[in-house]
């Protein structure tokens, strides 16, 4: 039976869970993701996760921060002044937004603290530092690497 291999096409089921067993991404209800394995268009403890699988095969994996969305990083949280928000837009504790970068990029961001003359922007994802636990079930490979070969 086929295995999914690096550079492969693959559709996947998956339920996304927290230590405390809170979900927070699941695909079940609607469509199955799919992606190239490899290609760096999900974290790469879920892509390696799922090298190996056949088609019809489940399994539950723990993928480590470092694996996942990394560790905290200090340079992508700013303070700065209230005054530089737009007028029409008021910050509030927990609200997100897109920051531009220096290089012209938009980035998500949330807010994590306002007082009374500055506010602070965080762009770490979320799940930064968190150990994720996924079960995947790999539906089907749609490409392989070895049928494109021929």
């Amino acid at each position: 039976m086929a295995q999914a291999k690096m550079g492969d096409t693959v559709k996947v089921h998956y339920t996304g869970k927290l230590g405390t067993g809170v979900i927070f991404d699941t695909s079940e209800g609607c469509d199955p993701l799919e992606f190239e394995i490899g290609s760096g268009s999900f974290i790469p403890g879920f892509e390696e996760a799922v090298v190996g699988m056949s088609p019809g095969e489940s399994k539950k994996v723990q993928i480590p921060p470092e694996k996942g969305y990394g560790n905290y990083k200090e340079d992508r949280a700013i303070t700065m002044d209230k005054k530089d928000f737009p007028s029409d837009l008021v910050p509030v504790e927990g609200m997100s937004l897109e920051i531009c970068t220096s290089e012209g990029t938009y980035v998500p961001a949330q807010i994590t603290d306002v007082t009374e003359t500055t506010v602070t922007l965080d762009a770490n994802h979320p799940l930064v530092e968190q150990t994720l636990y996924f079960d995947i079930m790999l539906l089907e490979i749609t490409k392989s690497m070895e049928k494109s070969a021929q």
